[in-house]
């Protein structure tokens, strides 16, 4: 039954054939494709595509019909029939199948030859252009150029910005674009339009693009997202959320992303909705992440989230989990770490506050045998924390890393600015600790000609020396 089928469907085809010469190219293309998505016997789709073997538009258009299908080896059949009557768009499809199989070279070959024989057909040199945007993005807006000499009608501005985007040339597809008529783009050149600018951290001209877009097509997700993404980062928080809500709930098939959800997090905090941008962050955990580092960056997020809160138990605690689970935490992220216990423990009273801050500075000690390039600046953190603890210098929790931290910087061959300030620190603390605490004048002096040695002006150095 099923064979007398297609037999049936095959002659009545072949009928139609027959009368090709009456009926246009795409007709009969429409045709024979019928027969291939019906998963025809490939004898019949033979039968009648040799009717039009002379046809090379036909052959072509069949030969892409097996290319949408991923059938390549009939594809390219078809396609090299077609090439055989020097017709322009075969020698494309075959320099398509060359990109598919990532063969470069032949694809540009092949999109040449297409030029050759279809010089004014814009295919030829889109398709070459992009196949050169990574190898060569000169060479590539060279081609297009040579388009714009053959087709004077086309604007090839837009052209050349989407092969540059395509080849991450950011600054220069901004160049080139701003030189197209922008009522006139193809939405996808002002996206791509709008992103360079965005990728390039020029958000202002970015939320330009995209608000110019959205007054054609104001349920576009793809610009309503940018709209959101710029006013965040550009600090417009009540705006972002607006065009948040535009993305959320009045965009036409938005899929949201965890990037969108803390993005959405962050102009919350921006407007001090910190419950509602924990909710946000919250949501965005619960999305699907590609790599561990992204997850943990939501989690930093959160925290600082927390923080904004002063509610630094959570805080903490997120941010512990964020360097538990990045792949790799910096210095700065331990320093921070540090630093929420810090301000933790100014909120505090006795013993807890005691006990938060030996946790800040054990963070500082240990990060001692992970980053040895950094010592004078753990020895100045470990130094103000004994200053909390110790304010009155009676355990002489401070003066221990303030030694240490002299010692680092006078070891160095040349200070800068920093050093100064702190070695400034270092010697009114010790001129404080000897007079005040030791009740040793002889010792103070000493520490007050160090100090008016690098800071001659100073009022402490110059009072202490003052002393009988």
């Amino acid at each position: 039954m099923k064979t007398i089928k297609y037999l049936f469907l095959g002659m009545l085809m072949l009928g139609f054939g027959m009368r090709a010469a009456a009926q246009d190219n795409k007709a009969a293309i429409d045709q024979v494709a019928a027969l291939i998505k019906n998963k025809a016997p490939e004898k019949e789709v033979k039968a009648v595509a040799k009717k039009f073997k002379k046809n090379a538009e036909v052959l072509t258009g069949i030969g892409r019909v097996y290319y949408e299908l991923k059938d390549t080896a009939n594809a390219r059949d078809y396609a090299t029939q077609a090439s055989k009557l020097q017709y322009g768009p075969a020698f494309i499809l075959l320099g398509d199948l060359a990109a598919l199989a990532e063969d470069g070279g032949q694809a540009a070959s092949f999109y040449d030859q297409a030029i050759y024989f279809d010089p004014k057909n814009p295919d030829g040199y889109t398709r070459y252009a992009t196949v050169y945007r990574k190898i060569s993005p000169s060479q590539a807006i060279a081609k297009i150029d040579e388009l714009g000499q053959q087709r004077p009608d086309i604007a090839i501005d837009a052209l050349k910005g989407r092969i540059l985007y395509q080849a991450n040339e950011f600054d220069e597809a901004i160049k080139a674009f701003a030189k197209a008529d922008r009522s006139k783009m193809e939405e996808r050149d002002l996206r791509s339009f709008a992103m360079a600018y965005y990728l390039t951290g020029k958000h202002q001209s970015s939320l330009e693009i995209a608000e110019f877009a959205l007054a054609k097509s104001p349920r576009d997700a793809g610009f309503n997202r940018l709209a959101f993404f710029c006013n965040t980062d550009l600090h417009n928080y009540d705006k972002a959320l607006e065009y948040a809500d535009r993305l959320f709930n009045k965009s036409d098939s938005a899929k949201l992303t965890y990037f969108d959800y803390s993005y959405y997090g962050n102009a919350l905090s921006g407007a001090k909705k910190h419950d509602e941008a924990i909710a946000a962050y919250k949501q965005a955990l619960e999305q699907e992440f590609d790599s561990s580092d992204k997850r943990a960056g939501v989690m930093k997020q959160l925290s600082d989230a927390y923080k904004g809160m002063d509610d630094y138990p959570n805080a903490i605690k997120y941010f512990e989990q964020f360097i538990q689970d990045v792949s790799k935490a910096s210095a700065s992220d331990y320093h921070s770490l540090a630093q929420l216990h810090v301000q933790h423990a100014n909120t505090l009273e006795g013993d807890q506050k005691r006990e938060t801050f030996l946790k800040a500075d054990k963070i500082y000690e240990d990060m001692g045998g992970k980053y040895a390039d950094i010592d004078d600046f753990l020895a100045f953190q470990r130094a103000r924390i004994g200053m909390y603890m110790d304010p009155e210098s009676k355990e002489e929790l401070a003066k221990p890393h303030y030694e240490r931290l002299i010692e680092l910087i006078n070891a160095k061959g040349e200070k800068d600015a920093t050093d100064t300030k702190r070695l400034i620190e270092c010697y009114r603390y010790l001129i404080s600790y000897y007079l005040v605490v030791k009740d040793d004048t002889a010792t103070a002096k000493e520490w007050a000609v160090k100090l008016q040695e690098i800071d001659p002006e100073n009022e402490t150095a110059k009072q202490v020396l003052e002393l009988k």
